[in-house]
């Protein structure tokens, strides 16, 4: 944490305070709807890696960049909005900014990436269909080391990393372009190669998707063919990615407007407030991706349905409940098989007027050969009699 003095001078808002207690509330909001549809996400993902397509790598990337700026960002944003000023000093603003410029460029770029893939399924069907899962972690690997290359500039004095003009987050310096010519370099790189560049692939490669789906609409139509299935997904996926990318750019153009609008004029007549409020769409990006895979893809949902049902079914189990339940089944069967056993005790079936426990002496009950033997009772003294003998005695004397 660095001095309280820096950060009292440097760190200051620049805002009401009444709007960074919005900012901050709304931060709080989007961090909790962030964790919760980025961490379900992957783990749906990981129940169902094993049939996990190429295209869907990239989806699974995006959560994991958008878990990041998740973890890196809001705790140190939230409560420097609500304290009014930027709390952490100087070196944790410029990590905070590191990870900010890291985790956002690789989203769009990962976004530009899954817009390629999508484009060599569909249009040219006899190269996307040797696009492997190995192909996929190689290109995202890829992605990580473009964004790196960026992100690591300014620690390098490539550009700078500075607090933001409204004062309680950082970012780059959109102030050092204007009296610094690396500065402008880089920005002017940054805003080709990792603004430009993608958001040019994206559009080309979803237009010749669009020309690709109208012109072979028909022919689907009147040929069905046993790739129809694949075919399909492939279809769900890319109107999928179209909506990822929509919302991602709509988040971040707000904020990419505005910093070229500080970097190329005059950056003391841009409002901290513009800045301030590009920043929060910016970070909303962080919600669409598992909002809308969550939502619209059917083999999430099922995997998602089913693991909330074993959950559930868990949760059932190990309930007070559930194991009451269980021990008076337990007891009732322990009684049936208890009831069964003195039933057929000696190997004997039960059969009226039959004594089970014989009380004379071990010569009367270990007869050989074994003959099945009753008990009768004659006044006060009781005998064991063989049936044969039995049936020659009087009814009254049966027990």
């Amino acid at each position: 944490m660095g001095n309280a003095s820096d950060t009292s001078i440097l760190f200051a808002s620049t805002i009401s305070k009444e709007y960074d207690i919005l900012m901050g509330t709304l931060y709080s909001v989007f961090c909790v709807l962030s964790l919760m549809g980025n961490c379900i996400l992957l783990l749906v993902a990981y129940h169902k890696r094993s049939t996990l397509k190429p295209a869907e790598f990239f989806i699974i990337n995006l959560s994991i960049s958008d878990l990041g700026m998740t973890l890196s960002l809001f705790p140190l944003a939230i409560p420097s909005a609500f304290s009014h000023r930027w709390l952490f000093g100087k070196v944790t603003c410029q990590l905070y900014a590191m990870c900010g410029v890291l985790f956002g460029l690789c989203s769009l770029t990962n976004l530009a990436a899954l817009s390629l893939v999508c484009c060599l399924k569909v249009c040219f069907p006899n190269h996307g269909n040797n696009f492997s899962s190995s192909n996929a972690r190689l290109l995202v690997v890829g992605v990580w080391c473009y964004a790196s290359v960026f992100a690591v500039g300014p620690l390098a004095q490539w550009g700078h990393y500075s607090a933001e003009p409204y004062g309680t987050a950082c970012c780059i310096d959109w102030h050092a372009p204007n009296h610094e010519l690396s500065a402008l370099s880089y920005i002017v790189c940054l805003f080709l190669f990792c603004y430009a560049l993608p958001c040019t692939v994206i559009f080309l490669s979803y237009t010749f998707i669009l020309l690709t789906v109208r012109g072979s609409r028909q022919a689907v139509q009147q040929h069905v063919s046993p790739q129809t299935k694949t075919t399909n997904a492939h279809a769900l996926i890319v109107k999928l990615s179209v909506a990822v990318c929509i919302g991602f750019l709509g988040a971040w153009t707000p904020y990419a407007v505005v910093a070229m609008w500080a970097a190329f004029g005059d950056a003391t007549q841009v409002p901290p407030a513009a800045f301030a409020l590009a920043a929060m769409f910016a970070k909303s990006s962080t919600i669409y991706n598992p909002v809308v895979y969550l939502l619209c893809k059917p083999n999430f949902r099922e995997c998602l349905y089913r693991d909330k049902s074993t959950l559930r079914q868990k949760i059932y189990k190990g309930s007070p409940q559930s194991m009451l339940k269980e021990r008076s089944g337990s007891n009732s069967q322990r009684n049936k098989d208890m009831s069964t056993s003195l039933r057929l005790s000696n190997g004997q079936q039960e059969s009226y007027g039959t004594c089970v426990h014989c009380t004379e002496s071990a010569e009367l009950c270990h007869v050989t050969p074994p003959q099945r033997t009753a008990c009768t009772l004659t006044a006060s003294a009781h005998r064991e009699l063989t049936v044969v003998q039995l049936s020659a005695k009087p009814q009254a004397d049966f027990l």
